[in-house]
């Protein structure tokens, strides 16, 4: 599991990751707390809302920058985001008014919108051995899970010294920590991706590419349950502990943490678990574990048998979410991966904008019993709709056609570009106008420029 962090461009990376992870988690905590000083018994309005905005900018944001990261260099961008981060939430403790919260929330998410894609795009350019990158990918499950755990312990203990306000500091600090550790290491800069068209082809490249590819069409449909039983635990957990059950607040806390605790152990299990099983029939049985685990919930738990429940909740969302990133790396060329990543990240946050206000809207109106139902039925729909769209035996390395072409773009002399030229066109990447001649041809495909749709199986 720690074999990356030998690596050190990773380690200082993974490291501002977790520092900037746990800030975010302590301003999660100052925010409840300012919400109430502003609308008193209206704060859950004013929370609701602004998480509301938090989706919005997820969903809008992420994918323009995607569509023009690789033009930018990488290290100054995620430092500037880091730096402008720090400095929203500075401002956050001296609002007066919930129309500044909406404002300023907007903006430290629309900068998390363009920075976690592109930063998670860079990781497998650091780590190109497979095994090692998906022993990443598990080490950031398990800082994303221990955030979720140990964030609001040391909110609350923070908050017998300091008052809300200091959160917000702190974690204005960790943005600049984090910001400080990914000056310390070089990055390799972004492949430039060979584009033909204008703006709107090069915003809509990475979903398009999203779209085509069956494996990612498969994920989508697995992020929908991941959302549909990741809202049942964050939006209910308290109404069933608490009205349901009659649980006391600090029951409410270990419902949660048995969620943790099952991302986390699964997190920690996938490395090995990986290296023998491919990613289709682990991240299948994971949605399938998410349906198995909500309609346990129809059995009307008691606190005791609640908690299996929740572990097996977290765990079946490990199962799915922790091998997603292999699967981005797999489906994209070096320069289109931050493209692609920014399409995950905006597509899996709009099915949570769809099942936050549902599971909400279903508890409140027809019963925790109901909601379970319509949320496990939401995840068996969502698991068979990926086995079908994403197949199994589906090969990597596909014989396929080219038909002949024409067209410029930049480019290197790779397989698909060996030609010779009139003149010196420059050191590569260069662009001219240059003839593709039929040819058929197998190598591990992905969907790009020369390759526009998935080969009929």
């Amino acid at each position: 599991m720690l074999g990356p962090l030998a690596d050190r461009t990773y380690r200082h990376l993974f490291s501002a990751q977790v520092i900037a992870l746990f800030g975010t988690g302590l301003t999660t905590v100052a925010l409840s707390l300012l919400a109430y000083d502003l609308a008193g018994g209206d704060a859950g309005v004013v929370l609701g809302a602004a998480l509301a905005l938090k989706m919005v900018a997820y969903v809008t944001i992420a994918p323009v920058v995607g569509a023009f990261a690789h033009a930018l260099p990488r290290r100054r961008l995620l430092v500037s985001l880091d730096i402008v981060r720090g400095l929203v939430v500075l401002g956050l403790p001296f609002v007066t008014a919930a129309w500044q919260v909406y404002a300023l929330i907007f903006l430290v998410n629309a900068c998390s919108a363009a920075f976690t894609p592109v930063f998670q795009a860079t990781i497998p350019d650091v780590l190109e051995d497979e095994a090692t990158y998906t022993r990443a990918l598990s080490l950031s499950r398990l800082a994303y899970d221990l955030e979720n755990l140990l964030s609001p312990i040391a909110a609350a203990l923070a908050l017998l010294l300091v008052s809300y306000g200091g959160l917000f500091a702190a974690n204005a600090a960790a943005f600049a920590v984090s910001a400080a550790l990914v000056v310390s290491v070089a990055i390799p800069p972004s492949r430039r991706p060979e584009r033909t068209g204008g703006i709107t082809e090069t915003l809509s490249f990475g979903l398009r590419i999203y779209l085509l590819t069956p494996q990612l069409r498969g994920l989508l449909a697995l992020s929908m349950a991941v959302a549909a039983a990741g809202a049942m635990t964050i939006v209910n957990t308290v109404v069933i502990v608490r009205d349901r059950l009659g649980g006391t607040e600090a029951d409410t806390a270990v419902a949660f943490a048995a969620a943790g605790a099952g991302s986390m152990v699964m997190a920690l299990s996938l490395p090995r678990l990986l290296d023998r099983l491919a990613d289709r029939p682990v991240m299948l049985a994971g949605g399938a574990l998410l349906a198995v685990g909500l309609a346990c919930g129809l059995l009307g738990p008691d606190l005791l048998w609640l908690l299996p429940i929740w572990f097996l909740l977290g765990a079946g969302s490990s199962m799915i979410q922790t091998p997603a990133g292999r699967l981005l790396r797999r489906s994209s060329r070096e320069g289109d991966r931050s493209a692609v990543y920014a399409s995950q990240f905006a597509l899996s946050h709009l099915c949570w904008l769809a099942t936050y206000p549902l599971a909400g809207w279903a508890g409140a109106t027809f019963g925790i019993e109901a909601t379970f139902a319509l949320l496990a039925g939401i995840c068996v729909a969502a698991t068979l709709a990926a086995a079908r769209l994403w197949p199994a035996g589906e090969a990597t390395v596909i014989e396929h056609q080219h038909e002949a072409t024409e067209h410029e773009h930049l480019h290197v002399h790779d397989e698909h570009h060996q030609h010779a030229h009139e003149g010196w066109e420059g050191p590569e990447p260069h662009r001219h106008s240059h003839r593709h001649a039929p040819k058929q041809h197998r190598h591990p495909f992905v969907v790009d420029l020369h390759h526009p749709r998935w080969p009929p199986r």
